[in-house]
């Protein structure tokens, strides 16, 4: 007996034994493979804690070390701990390309760096990459990202716009200006500047990209003879043209290959969307780098349709098509207003092109869009317009490579509750739920004491 207690305590000590050696290789390979591999999951509403694709897109096209030196102190008198906030807030980047540092730096204790590194506000960042640098006091992904998108270019990107005939302006704060947009380019590392033909001798082709945007006046023959020069030696250009006349860029059409149809395009979907029926809704995109991957809707207000006519010279791609059930109105805009089969041309129409050609070694790109509302003040927060915009300047700029959508801003979803629902949940928690328990420890006492 005493032997089978012997055999028996050594087959439990073995069999313990064992299982703590299984345990502890088990523990070890799982925290080999979290060094090794990392996996998480974003739950949070809007994928808050996540990166965007654009800024995905971003990270991966910087290649070389990022660093940030962040100016702060400890403490802040009203966000509180904000290195540690900032710390956060880059970790996310950090997770997708480690070669992005980070260094604190307190101005208080050193401020001879924070003035040499012009610094004006507690919090500041200064981005580095390939000896360039970019300033930041906001912290948000759409500025971070932008930061980096800025970094990312070789040089800065110049855009001219035309000026003299009533254009939209690229710094404007009118309705039908373009200022909004214009800051967006700003943070995307572009300049734009004015244009006036009759003070020029000849317009720079060396410049990125030249904008006409809506003239309201005809250009003199000697200013159109300008950009078909422009054109002839290989400039890119984007073209807004509105529903008015053409201000005597017709010959600016002709060389291009196009024909603008009269009328402006009405979308009925437009209207069951609670929309005007004069809003061009933007769903069927062509094939190109400005619109892969893109699936935004799009709105071209007042939209005219652009016809490519076959040509030799240049290689055309429709870019957006709008209203599959709509037509090119000719008529008055009324109430009931309704397609004339016989004389209106029918859905789906194409309003923006993009043209390029190769021109001694170096490749042109144009771009026509048949609204120019498309991108004014008023109407640029519509849908993907932003976007559309911003991946048309970098395809003309050549920097095709940084077409992306644009990182938006975490959305938080805010709970308000009238007085009735906050008395009745009130009431719920306060009375009925513990009237409910009181009641239940009763009956059960009651029943247990009839037992």
């Amino acid at each position: 007996m005493t032997a089978l207690n012997r055999k028996l305590r050594a087959h439990l000590l073995l069999q313990n034994g064992l299982f703590v050696v299984l345990l502890l290789l088990l523990m070890g390979l799982m925290g080999y493979m979290a060094m090794e591999f990392r996996f998480q999951w974003d739950i949070s509403q809007n994928s808050r804690n996540s990166l965007s694709q654009a800024s995905l897109d971003i990270l991966q096209k910087l290649d070389g070390p990022v660093e940030v030196t962040v100016y702060a102190t400890t403490q802040d008198a009203q966000l509180g701990d904000i290195r540690k906030i900032i710390n956060d807030f880059i970790a996310v980047y950090q997770r997708i390309k480690p070669d992005l540092t980070v260094e604190f730096i307190d101005p208080v204790e050193q401020p001879t760096l924070a003035q040499e590194a012009g610094i004006r506000m507690n919090g500041e960042m200064v981005l580095t990459f390939n000896d360039r640098s970019e300033h930041l006091t906001i912290i948000n992904e759409q500025a971070f990202t932008n930061a980096l998108m800025r970094l990312a270019r070789s040089d800065q990107k110049q855009l001219m716009m035309l000026s003299g005939h009533g254009e939209r302006k690229i710094d404007g704060i009118a309705n039908r200006d373009m200022g909004d947009f214009g800051k967006k380019l700003a943070e995307a590392g572009f300049k734009g500047e004015g244009l006036n033909l009759a003070s020029t001798q000849e317009i720079p082709v060396n410049m990125s990209v030249l904008v006409i945007a809506s003239p309201q006046t005809d250009l003199l023959p000697g200013e159109v003879d300008k950009l078909l020069d422009y054109i002839d030696q290989g400039g890119n250009l984007l073209w807004l043209v509105d529903q008015e006349p053409l201000y005597g860029l017709l010959p600016l059409a002709e060389k291009l290959g196009l024909t603008f149809t009269p009328g402006i395009v009405l979308d009925p979907q437009a209207k069951r969307l609670r929309a005007p029926i004069t809003f061009a809704l933007g769903t069927i995109y062509g094939q190109h780098v400005i619109t892969e991957n893109f699936d935004f809707i799009t709105v071209f207000p007042f939209a005219r349709q652009i016809i490519l006519n076959e040509s030799e010279e240049w290689y055309g791609v429709s870019l957006v098509e709008v209203a599959p059930e709509g037509w090119v109105e000719t008529g008055s805009l009324d109430d009931d207003v309704t397609f004339d089969e016989a004389e209106e041309v029918a859905g789906p129409v194409s309003v923006a092109v993009s043209l390029e050609r190769t021109l001694e070694d170096r490749e042109q790109r144009v771009i026509v869009i048949g609204s120019g509302h498309f991108l004014a003040n008023t109407y640029l927060g519509n849908g993907g317009n932003i976007d559309f915009g911003i991946n048309m300047i970098n395809w003309l700029a050549g920097d095709e490579d940084l077409i992306t959508i644009q990182p938006r801003p975490t959305i938080d979803s805010q709970l308000v509750l009238n007085e009735s629902t906050l008395t009745m949940i009130v009431m719920g928690f306060l009375i009925v739920l513990p009237s409910l328990f009181l009641i239940s420890g009763f009956f059960i006492w009651w029943i247990r004491r009839r037992r």
